[in-house]
């Protein structure tokens, strides 16, 4: 049962604004808000630029920027991006609990604990993935996504529960940390968890008030036996070869979608292929729909409309999962309604909404596996290298992070500009030997296809990140500015000619949006990954984002774990609030000197760790900030609480999932590998 801690019966009324009514398909589901001043969806509104038409702060002024208040959070994880509506803040963190605040003040109203831990999916399910990325907001209701695959509609008032479906019904291996997107009468989830096993992407509506289920999207075909759910999963069956549904096939919805209430649709950026190896998964070729693809769907009956391939046939871990942002363009003297996308493979497409036609693509970072896209066809034209083939390694950019990750790009109809935040890295691509004999993996197993890089190839050069200015109808850069690290968090612009972002650094920071000069910083003492928002409330604009941060490798500088403190910063000009004290201290590696290494027990947890742990825990047990530092932990000290731990979830609630899957040899040597990397890394703090 969901646990719920209420202090108010009802959000203060003082907070209420007038309400607006739009005219587009799905009126009504927005009424309760004020656009252009609340923050009601994961990027801002229905266009999810991530853009505030705000301009009270501006580059004018902003240099009187300064905290109004600060609420710190307790989770193991708060990489989430906040939503305000009626002078109420609401964000989740950790196991999507769902947090309510006074947007003014930072004061708690009320929290919602879905109890995630003591459900039986979660201990599969909390193995994988990120915490919860955002929430979406609709007549009164909160609504969050937990990873074990519960979609929950909260009263925004009472913090109460008022309905819960399980989405996953249809995908036991899956799970969500996406964010759950408003269309019309309906709210639409997916999931992720086609790197780890044999997962069948779709998406799924439910209607708002009812949570009742209005229709299902699959975006891969599944077994040609069972028959077709409908035309669209026909038309695609045609693009794949050999058995592909036994490998699930992949494309899961994971993040981006966008609702379009001009045209009533909703578009769907669909994941990479499981495994990533095109070779095992179609053997004989095809472009495998709808992978690597933005699908547009009737936003009602979930029909099939048109759809946008960028990758045909991936064979990598590009995806389309990255921001879908809607707005106009004047593109040769013709206006156009149009989507813009920057995904992980280095393309920056502006396409027709109204049916789908590819206007522009443009590489917008370093890009070597495709010439260009041909803009007759739309087609990449590929370099044919890139694919690896007759065992022959392939140092592909962009990296498998991607040009443009998960951190959310901004579009400023003002400036006319996109800012992206970028990365710059290669990862070399090879087949595995035994590819005829490839088998999945089960329990967190990365399942990529690939093979181990031979020991005698050149390690890539460090990955670097920078956040660019670019010109959609251009196809061009026009500034840039270094990031501190290779990953920069989520970009927010407004109206008062700024651009704001989080940094690895630990800073927040402010350029001008046409030119990129920085004229405001912040030290948030934590890096910061989330975007920011900004909102009114009785006449005064507030800028608020989530410190917090988490990395799959050692980042610069590196946010322990455990010395991190999450929280919610709020700005406003002239605020008078203050951070406490902090001073980060070096890890301190444990040990126990009678701990004596087996080399053949640590070489076997040493697999296990590359495939299982490396994710959270970082590449060589040097952590990045996404878990604790194993270095410096005493659980792998005792046999027997690291089997509690690690085997049978005992600190699931704080975000470590359960392997029961591993034997007591692959237990026991995990913990001889963990002592043997800390005794060979203890310098590397």
């Amino acid at each position: 049962m969901a646990v719920i801690k209420n202090r108010f019966a009802q959000i203060v009324g003082a907070f209420a604004l007038v309400s607006l009514t739009v005219s587009c398909a799905g009126q009504g589901t927005h009424d309760d808000v004020e656009f252009g001043r609340d923050w009601f969806t994961y990027g801002g509104d229905d266009n999810q630029l991530h853009y505030s038409p705000l301009d009270q702060i501006n580059a004018g002024n902003v240099g009187k920027l300064s905290l109004a208040w600060y609420h710190d959070i307790d989770a193991h994880d708060a990489y989430t991006t906040p939503l305000e509506i009626g002078g109420v803040l609401y964000y989740a963190a950790g196991m999507s609990v769902l947090t309510a605040l006074d947007a003014t003040t930072g004061k708690e109203l009320w929290t919602f604990d879905p109890d995630v831990a003591s459900q039986p999916e979660a201990k599969v399910a909390v193995r994988a993935g990120w915490a919860v990325r955002g929430i979406g907001y609709a007549r009164g209701k909160v609504f969050v996504a937990t990873r074990e695959g519960r979609l929950i509609a909260v009263d925004a008032k009472t913090g109460k529960q008022v309905w819960s479906v399980q989405t996953l019904d249809q995908a036991p291996n899956g799970y969500i940390t996406g964010v759950p997107y408003v269309a019309g009468d309906n709210v639409i989830i997916g999931f992720g968890g086609a790197d780890y096993d044999t997962t069948r992407g779709y998406v799924t509506a439910y209607n708002i008030d009812t949570g009742k289920k209005a229709w299902r999207f699959f975006t891969v075909p599944g077994n040609p036996a069972d028959g077709f759910e409908d035309k669209a999963m026909e038309m695609a069956a045609k693009t794949w070869t050999g058995e592909w549904w036994k490998y699930g096939g992949g494309g899961t919805v994971w993040h981006a979608m966008a609702y379009d209430p001009k045209y009533d649709r909703v578009y769907l950026g669909t994941g990479n292929g499981f495994p990533w190896n095109h070779k095992i998964r179609s053997p004989e070729g095809g472009d495998n729909l709808f992978l690597a693809s933005i699908v547009a769907l009737d936003a009602k009956t979930g029909e099939y409309i048109w759809h946008y391939q960028t990758n045909p046939g991936v064979t990598w871990d590009f995806n389309d999962a990255m921001d879908i942002e809607l707005t106009q363009l004047t593109i040769d003297g013709k206006q156009h309604d149009v989507l813009l996308h920057a995904p992980k493979n280095g393309f920056y497409y502006v396409i027709d909404r109204k049916d789908g036609k590819l206007l522009s693509a443009e590489k917008f970072g370093p890009v070597n596996w495709a010439d260009k896209i041909d803009m007759d066809t739309g087609r990449p034209v590929e370099n044919p290298a890139a694919r690896y083939p007759d065992g022959k390694p392939f140092l592909l950019y962009p990296f498998p992070y991607g040009a443009h990750g998960v951190q959310a790009m901004s579009h400023s109809p003002k400036t006319g500009l996109t800012y992206i935040p970028v990365m710059e890295g290669g990862r070399w691509h090879i087949d595995p030997p035994n590819i005829k004999d490839f088998k999945v993996k089960h329990g967190m197993m990365v399942n990529t296809g690939l093979g181990a890089i031979p020991a005698d190839l050149p390690p890539p050069p460090p990955g670097i990140g920078k956040l660019v200015a670019w010109d959609p109808v251009a196809g061009k850069e026009v500034w840039s500015q270094p990031e501190p690290d290779m990953f920069g968090g989520g970009v927010l612009s407004t109206a008062g000619n700024l651009v704001f972002q989080g940094q690895v650094s630990g800073e927040v920071v402010a350029y001008t949006a046409d030119k990129g000069e920085k004229v405001w910083a912040f030290d948030a003492q934590n890096g910061v990954l989330g975007s920011p928002i900004s909102y009114s409330v009785n006449g005064k604009q507030y800028v608020t984002v989530i410190a917090s941060f988490r990395s799959s490798y050692p980042s610069n500088p590196i946010w322990p774990y455990r010395q991190q403190q999450r929280r919610v910063l709020t700005f406003t000009l002239d605020g008078k609030a203050s951070l406490p004290p902090f001073t980060k201290v070096p890890v301190e590696v444990v040990d126990d000197p009678a701990f004596v290494i087996d080399a053949a027990k640590a070489e076997i947890g040493a697999g296990v760790y590359n495939q299982s742990c490396i994710i959270c825990h970082g590449p060589g047990i040097v952590a990045g900030g996404a878990a604790p530092d194993l270095r410096a932990s005493s659980v792998p000290l005792d046999a027997d609480v690291f089997r509690q731990v690690v085997h049978d979830g005992m600190l699931m609630s704080r975000g470590m999932g359960a392997f029961g899957n591993l034997s007591d040899e692959q237990l026991e040597g995990l913990r001889h590998y963990i002592r043997q990397r800390a005794r060979a890394t203890k310098d590397a703090k």
